[in-house]
This record gives structure tokens, C-alpha cells and sequence, in this order.
């Protein structure tokens, strides 16, 4: 059985090189997603929305491999973030960011796999978050990069997008700061986690 791994199908949206912004045209995805508010290391919420996407991920992964004979690498965990001021990203002001984490579903996946799956973890846990659904996400015109280190050296990348790079291309934001997580933080040191750092943006 062949296995699907978006990092490969669409390796172009999961690369970039490091420290340098690159263009990319992301067209629209479908998204297991939850939302929270607050510092992602503190919140509570936080911790069960991810508990929740990847239990579903892997749930629907078993049952897709069982019911539609397809297999596929679990996407890497994604998430949004946003604040009213974005210069809270480049400070680290981690108590002013809201977010939303996200993990790709596959084309192939129906619906009702993610409604089978839900039921199923109802079943073992009562925690299940309100905002929980499966939505599409359309970006188009990006900029992004690859950060290696601790999330919380982001900071001066974030710099150069928002003060050098934005400005020299005349565009400006369009839509939620977006980051997707190659790395795993339980089995690597921080310096060597692999971050892709997404900005949607749009002509001035």
C-alpha cells in the first residue's frame, strides 16, 4: 500500500530556505482546526486542542487505511496566530496572541471519517474543544522561511519580514501569521527544531 506524505506531494509549501523569504501560492486546504487565546506554553487549552487533532489525525489514518485501503504520513502539526498588534510576535508578548493549531487533512479523506472519529474520542473524553472542526483554509500570495531554533528565537526573522522584506515588495499583511512545525519539541533540542515561518500577504 502506498503511503501519502503532503510533505512530499507538496513539497514546494513545506520547504523554504533558511532565514531567507521566499514566494509561494498556496491554494485552498482542508484543515482539522481549534482556537484558543494565550501563551501556548501556559494555556490549558492549548494542550488539549492538540491532544484532540492529533487523536483524530491518527484515529482517521486507521480508518482510511482500513474502509478506503489509503495510507498517509500524518501531517506535521500547523497553527495560525494573530494579535491586534504584530509587533507582540517579534517581542514574544505570548499572553497577547491568539491562535488557531491545524493539521492537513488529505484529499482523499471524506467527511465522514472526521464525524466516525469525533464520535469515537467522545467516547473516551468528555474535553472535546467547542471550536473543533474541519474547515478549508485558502492563503494564495505567501512569504515564508525556515527557522531553526527555539520558537522563541522567531523574533528577528519576524523583524526582517515585517520592517524589510514586506516593505521592499510593497505588500502588507493578508490574514493570520502562519507556522508549520517539522520538528518535533519531545524528541529534539530546541536549537535544532526546523520551523517554516508563512505570512499571507497582499499588494499595497
Amino acid at each position: 500500500m502506498d503511503k501519502f506524505d503532503v510533505k512530499t506531494a507538496l513539497r514546494p509549501l513545506y520547504t523554504a530556505p533558511r532565514g531567507r523569504f521566499v514566494e509561494v501560492d498556496v491554494p485552498e486546504m482542508t484543515f482539522l482546526k481549534a482556537d484558543g487565546a494565550g501563551d501556548p506554553n501556559r494555556a490549558a487549552e492549548y494542550r488539549v486542542a492538540v491532544e484532540w487533532l492529533y487523536g483524530l489525525a491518527y484515529a482517521k489514518k486507521f480508518a482510511a487505511r482500513a474502509e478506503l485501503g489509503r495510507d498517509h504520513v500524518v501531517p506535521p502539526l500547523e497553527a495560525l496566530w494573530w494579535s491586534d498588534d504584530p509587533g507582540s510576535f517579534v517581542r514574544r508578548e505570548k499572553d497577547r496572541w491568539r491562535w488557531t493549531v491545524m493539521i492537513l487533512v488529505p484529499d482523499f479523506m471524506p467527511r465522514a471519517l472526521f464525524e466516525a472519529a469525533c464520535a469515537r474520542m467522545d467516547a473516551k473524553r468528555p474535553d472535546r474543544p467547542a471550536s473543533l472542526r474541519r474547515e478549508p483554509l485558502a492563503e494564495g500570495r505567501s512569504l515564508q522561511a525556515l527557522h531553526i531554533g527555539s520558537y522563541d528565537d522567531e523574533g528577528p526573522l519576524l523583524h526582517l519580514l515585517h520592517d524589510e522584506v514586506m516593505p521592499a515588495l510593497g505588500v502588507g499583511f493578508n490574514g493570520p501569521h502562519h507556522e508549520i512545525y517539522l520538528g518535533d519539541p519531545r524528541r529534539a533540542a530546541p536549537a535544532r527544531l526546523k520551523t517554516i515561518l508563512r505570512q499571507p500577504v497582499r499588494s499595497l
